[in-house]
């Protein structure tokens, strides 16, 4: 797990991973930049109170240089994996496992080896705010890889388990591809996959919940919205690059009549009507099936709710979207440059070829979870939850460790 900051769900998300029910062979590897990041305190103490009862480490990176800190973050972990490790998964750490996920992201990996990633999906939990539910309403559309029944083309960098092997020799240029100028690991590693026609899929267990920060702001949602659609400006095969962007608009001449042009309005406006009306409805349905879905999987859980969700805010939040997203992909698309957690990324032929570094003049805290990102400040109290894990340790059939 690539990490990068402290914030108020890391905790949560941290020992749902390392208390997952999984009978095998299993280690936990917490990647990052440096000892002076606030995750590093953090996740050393939560490593410290399962003593011997996981097999886990922080693994310190270093500072990228040709490609992104969470990318150089992934390769130095699988570098530093265990020798007879048959399956490596990354998760970001903002994602809520349920109890058995790793067991049955395994036995799916194990049933079909011609999987080349297999995939997840996050489930949004709005806080109230309508930044919220903007990041809910445009994070959505990835679950239709959820929907289609498995097979997908895309994928959520949140959660992707790959083949071990195929990062030892590089097998399709997995590790090159990402090392070499590499900016988003979803998008690069899904190029790949198009390219060499390798198989993608997502198993109907693999959606998580995802809780947004309590406080998030709209204009934080809108600097999130920004370093999203800067991901379009990056590829890795010219195919990619046109596929990205490229919005192909047919026009067809009408005759001028005042009457055609009140036809062709009602017309406009009856089919917008309705295309907002199914997607308010089919983000409902799905919504629901994967609040019920996440409900099964955590059954020790907190209960989730459909009930929580404002759907007045989510349409809004549509509208919202609808008209900022080509706003912020034309701004990337002329900038060419992003700040992204206080590291300034520079494209050239969709690829990272300059990185700067300034903790003055970049910002403090993450946008989407209002993480710390530098400074010991954000390292939690030495009365960390100790008891509870403990007892939640006790629950859950402990994974062993690798052997020597």
């Amino acid at each position: 797990m690539p990490l990068k900051g402290f914030g108020e769900h890391n905790l949560h998300n941290w020992r749902s991973q390392v208390i997952s029910l999984y009978g095998g062979p299993l280690e936990f590897l917490f990647v990052v930049e440096s000892t002076e990041d606030p995750a590093y305190h953090a996740v050393s103490r939560l490593i410290s109170d399962f003593k011997d009862n996981i097999d886990a480490r922080v693994v310190v990176a270093g500072l990228s240089t040709t490609c992104s800190q969470k990318i150089h973050n992934q390769l130095v972990g699988v570098e530093k994996m265990h020798k007879d490790s048959k399956y490596v998964l990354f998760l970001d750490d903002d994602i809520r496992l349920h109890p058995g996920s790793i067991g049955a992201l395994t036995a799916e990996m194990e049933k079909n080896p011609e999987i080349f990633i297999q995939t997840g999906y996050p489930l949004d939990l709005p806080s109230g705010s309508l930044g919220s539910y903007c990041i809910y309403e445009y994070h959505m559309p990835c679950s239709m890889g959820f929907a289609t029944g498995g097979k997908t083309f895309f994928l959520w960098g949140g959660c992707m388990m790959m083949h071990a092997d195929d990062f030892r020799y590089d097998h399709c240029g997995v590790v090159s591809g990402l090392r070499d100028g590499g900016y988003s690991d979803d998008m690069t590693l899904a190029a790949v996959a198009g390219a060499h026609k390798k198989l993608i899929t997502s198993p109907p267990v693999a959606v998580f919940p995802h809780p947004l920060s309590s406080d998030l702001s709209f204009s934080r949602y809108w600097n999130y919205l920004r370093k999203q659609t800067f991901v379009l400006e990056s590829y890795m095969f010219k195919a990619n690059w046109i596929m990205n962007p490229a919005l192909r608009i047919y026009i067809q001449g009408y005759a001028r009549e005042e009457t055609t042009f009140v036809s062709n309005g009602l017309l406009l406006v009856s089919c917008l009507a309705a295309c907002t009306f199914i997607e308010l409805f089919s983000m409902w349905n799905l919504t629901r099936i994967e609040v019920h879905l996440c409900n099964i999987l955590s059954p020790e859980a907190p209960r989730l709710s459909l009930a929580t969700y404002n759907w007045v805010l989510v349409f809004i939040a549509m509208l919202v979207d609808n008209f900022l997203y080509p706003v912020s992909a034309f701004r990337s698309h002329f900038s060419q440059s992003i700040n992204w957690s206080g590291i300034r990324y520079y494209l050239k032929d969709g690829k990272i070829n300059k990185i700067e570094r300034s903790k003055d003049k970049g910002p403090k805290h993450t946008d989407l979870a209002w993480k710390h990102l530098y400074g010991k400040k954000a390292a939690p109290p030495k009365t960390f939850f100790l008891g509870g894990l403990l007892r939640s340790l006790e629950q859950w059939q402990q994974p062993k460790k690798f052997d020597g």
